[in-house]
């Protein structure tokens, strides 16, 4: 198996665990756990934001790390970290210790992508890095995508399901020890990097997807429900669709080699600023919606995609810290753009709140890297 495929296809299977398993099927079993341990609103509230938190200085300390101990160590520490986390919470007792072991398998959701994005900078052919880092990416749409099912499928067996996730993840631990590398990359650089122009224009546009993304992944369960009358089971479908539509994130590094990174930012922008108003819209229907659920996941795992492939190419000699930037302010946006959107929401109403932050994203089209030979248009709306 030559590098590109090996490296691949473990950090696909790396990225769907610790994302999609061990930090965003928390939220689809969610319901049943609080009927079981009794965790309230308070406690939930408080491991949302330590999870984000945890998540934010994961990262950081993995950019750093990833530079010191390897690509191999890294990765392997997130994937038994993600092990324990879930064991802890299939056997968690009690609220407190539940919440414990939330946040310890949110830690390698941080903790998993520098690594993987320094092991494709030093074991993989320039010509097919993009493509394979765009690859592992998407690897969060097929943990989505699988986790919906087994949320349906396993009503009221929680404990049984993150049992079996924390099994998957000790697999993909000795599968991330015996096939990354464990080069370092140039290590003649330390702490946080100049800020170039590429990189500041990366902050920015990265911070306004993570922003307007809020009102789908933080409220769009909510709007579905309000205006449909859905309930977990519909929006455990509606769940599913937006992570098979992300699996076409995959295809990312072939648009950009195709259309370069400005365009496909673009236009993958505008699919998901349309994805959000049809699911925020009042006149929408059941079909549409789970259509503008795949969109919405294509657009959001692309253009996630794009910020690694950003990042990367503004900081070659250190991927891992580049990759951290960008997705780094991914959460920032995110966690910017949650409590706002609730603040309008509860004074405008959905449909204009909706329609601002459609607008957020669409200023994010505004920052694009310097390779928009193929649109003209955005070279000078970048001047």
């Amino acid at each position: 198996m030559n590098s590109a495929l090996r490296i691949g296809s473990v950090g696909f299977g790396l990225i769907a665990v610790c994302y999609g398993f061990a930090r965003f099927a928390f939220g689809l079993f969610l319901p049943q756990i609080d009927s079981d341990l009794g965790l309230g609103p308070t406690l939930s509230g408080i491991i949302s934001g330590g999870s984000f938190a945890g998540y934010c200085i994961a990262i950081i300390a993995s950019a750093a790390l990833t530079e010191r101990l390897g690509a191999r160590a890294v990765a392997t520490t997130a994937a038994i970290i993600a092990t324990v986390g879930m064991a802890g919470i299939a056997l968690a007792p009690s609220p407190l210790l539940l919440a414990a072991a939330v946040m310890v398998a949110g830690l390698s959701t941080g903790l998993i992508s520098p690594p993987l994005a320094a092991a494709v900078a030093t074991a993989i052919r320039p010509e097919q890095q993009d493509g394979t880092n765009a690859t592992i990416n998407a690897g969060t749409s097929a943990g989505v995508a699988l986790s919906g099912p087994i949320a349906l499928a396993m009503t009221g067996q929680w404990r049984l399901a993150f049992a079996a996730f924390a099994a998957i993840a000790m697999v993909f631990a000795i599968a991330a020890a015996a096939a990354l590398p464990s080069s370092r990359g140039d290590t003649s650089e330390v702490g946080f990097p100049t800020l170039t122009a590429s990189l500041r224009r990366l902050i920015g546009a990265a911070f306004l997807l993570g922003m307007a993304s809020t009102a789908v992944w933080s409220f769009g369960g909510q709007l579905v429900s309000q205006r449909l009358g859905w309930g977990a089971t519909e929006t455990g479908i509606l769940w599913s669709c937006i992570g098979i539509g992300g699996i076409a994130g995959a295809l990312a590094g072939r648009l950009v080699a195709r259309f370069g990174l400005a365009c496909t930012h673009a236009v993958f922008l505008a699919l998901l600023t349309a994805a959000t108003i049809v699911i925020g819209s009042w006149t929408t229907t059941p079909a549409v919606v789970l259509l503008a659920g795949a969109v919405f996941g294509a657009a959001y795992v692309t253009l996630s995609g794009i910020y690694l492939i950003w990042g990367v190419r503004a900081l070659p000699q250190r991927p891992a810290t580049g990759l951290m930037i960008g997705f780094l302010m991914l959460a920032i946006g995110q966690t910017a753009g949650a409590p706002l959107f609730g603040l309008l929401l509860g004074s405008f109403g959905a449909v204009p709140t909706v329609m601002i932050f459609a607008a957020v994203a669409l200023l994010a089209a505004f920052f694009p890297e310097r390779d928009a030979a193929r649109c003209p248009e955005l070279v000078s709306a970048d001047r």
